[in-house]
């Protein structure tokens, strides 16, 4: 496994290599600039980077202007701020105008969890999935944001990425990984159950189905990078060839990954399932490693969940 790496350093390091050949990229912020690693794209293409000072609402309607006159804008920003303060501006400016606006959401979920709720970006995947116009995706490692980032810059439309804030353990071995919108990510296969994961939580998922593996249990993993447009079919085959589904995200349990994956597998192929997430409450405070661990996000939490569930599932069956 490589050294760790931020998902945020490498988007901002691809979008300057991308500006750099295509004037047409313009990058924003709201006095984010070291949040989300924009430093030395600044500095670099000062006539490609628009600061705003902490306004939000104005980052996405002079985005949204920018588009308009042909620029591929970028919103960069904390994703606690985006998915909130200007939201309508996301919906109506964006989204409903199809402007082609990329919303960047850096320390996503609880990457701020010492912050506490104010800066815990928790409903974003709910959000945005209910708003038309607006694809969603959430990267795994440093590797599948530099494709991500390259793809959203080459294609027309609205869209929200997230990412974390500290650095990741890679997932993908190749600077050529995998990323078709829509279509998930097999990791790893097995037929006893099938964990699906979104954003950071893949190398936990990962990790976790790797330690099964040595006690025997054979668990698929899917790399769910994508949330809208949402890869349906492999949520069907998994629940099918599996019989049990736990997913796992970095996002409350109500309205994300979860939700998502239970309204394809109740309407075509019904199976018992675990939803891995943020429950409906007071969020503790402290950082992302303790909250992972805390609420049974980490590869140690996803094992006693599958274990849980395969009893569950072992006891019904006929």
């Amino acid at each position: 496994m490589s050294a760790a790496r931020s998902c945020r350093e490498s988007f901002t390091s691809t979008l300057l290599e991308l500006a750099r050949k295509d004037p047409r990229i313009v990058a924003l912020t709201s006095d984010a600039r070291g949040s989300v690693s924009l430093g030395d794209y600044a500095t670099a293409l000062p006539a490609q980077f628009v600061e705003v000072g902490i306004a939000e609402q104005n980052e996405v309607g002079i985005a949204a202007g920018l588009a308009s006159c042909g620029k591929i804008a970028f919103v960069c920003a904390p994703a606690c701020f985006l998915c909130a303060r200007s939201l309508e501006q996301i919906k109506v400016d964006v989204a409903y105008s199809g402007m082609n606006v990329k919303i960047v959401g850096v320390s996503g979920g609880v990457s701020y969890g010492a912050l506490g709720t104010s800066h815990h970006s928790l409903h974003d995947i709910a959000v945005f999935r209910a708003i038309h116009g607006i694809s969603v995706f959430l990267p795994c490692d440093a590797r599948q944001t530099r494709k991500m980032t390259e793809w959203l810059a080459a294609n027309v439309g609205g869209a929200y990425m997230r990412m974390g804030r500290a650095a990741v353990p890679d997932v993908y071995e190749s600077d050529d990984a995998p990323f078709v919108p829509g279509k998930a990510n097999t990791l790893k296969v097995g037929n006893d159950l099938a964990i699906i994961a979104t954003g950071e939580m893949v190398r936990h998922a990962l990790d976790a189905a790797l330690g099964l593996e040595k006690q025997g249990i054979h668990a698929r993993v899917l790399d769910m990078h994508t949330l809208k447009p949402f890869d349906e079919e492999a949520v069907i085959v998994a629940a099918r060839e599996t019989g049990l589904v736990v997913t796992v995200e970095e996002h409350s349990v109500n309205g994300g990954l979860g939700a998502a994956v239970a309204q394809v597998v109740v309407q075509n192929h019904p199976v018992p399932m675990r939803i891995l997430g943020i429950p409906d409450e007071a969020v503790v405070a402290g950082n992302s490693a303790e909250l992972f661990a805390y609420y049974g996000l980490d590869a140690p939490g996803i094992t006693v969940a599958v274990m849980t569930a395969l009893g569950a599932k072992n006891r019904v069956r006929p």
